[in-house]
């Protein structure tokens, strides 16, 4: 009688498929690790520019509030309109390049805000025209709605990526992602 000793072919097929199967599974996890690093970057990126912005404004509250300290005692609400405020499909009213710089800072408030726009348009994927066409500044009563009552301030952010590579769920725009907070300043 002989006895047989090692493998036959069909066990090392299958050990070769599963190895294969295991692998490929493997690169299809790197790939979908590598997009949701890439995306926390940017949405990561857009909380940072949302809470300067923020900071600016809070910065400059004669630019934002109808009245405010030290002349009153308290901020009597946002303005109707001001230079801190950017509908879709605008740029910002008078918007210049910014003007700071190794030996200039920038001091005024409309400077501060361009400044920080073209941080945005550096920072964010897509540039000036994701900045135009998909970002905007608001006073806000309702999420979504720049209807211009309320004491919440909207700012939404967005960014170019690959078509259909936004992980938010709510994004209608496939190649386009977005980021949105609202504050009370």
């Amino acid at each position: 009688m002989k006895t047989s000793k090692g493998f036959s072919l069909i066990e090392v097929l299958v050990a070769l498929l599963l190895t294969t199967i295991g692998v490929l599974g493997m690169v299809a996890l790197q790939g979908r690790s590598i997009q949701y690093t890439q995306d926390s970057v940017q949405r990561n990126t857009a909380i940072a520019l949302s809470g300067d912005l923020i900071e600016i404004m809070r910065a400059q509250p004669k630019e934002l509030f109808n009245a405010s300290p030290p002349q009153f005692p308290m901020n009597s609400g946002l303005k109707d309109t001001s230079l801190f405020y950017k509908t879709l499909g605008d740029d910002f009213a008078n918007r210049e390049t910014c003007v700071a710089g190794p030996n200039r800072i920038a001091e005024t408030a409309e400077e501060l805000r361009d400044c920080w726009a073209d941080k945005v348009e550096a920072l964010l994927p897509g540039g000036t025209d994701v900045f135009t066409e998909h970002t905007y500044i608001c006073r806000s009563s309702v999420p979504g709605d720049c209807d211009g009552k309320g004491s919440m301030l909207e700012i939404h952010l967005a960014w170019q990526v690959r078509e259909g590579a936004c992980l938010d769920a709510s994004n209608t725009d496939g190649a386009v992602c977005a980021y949105t907070v609202r504050v009370e300043p």
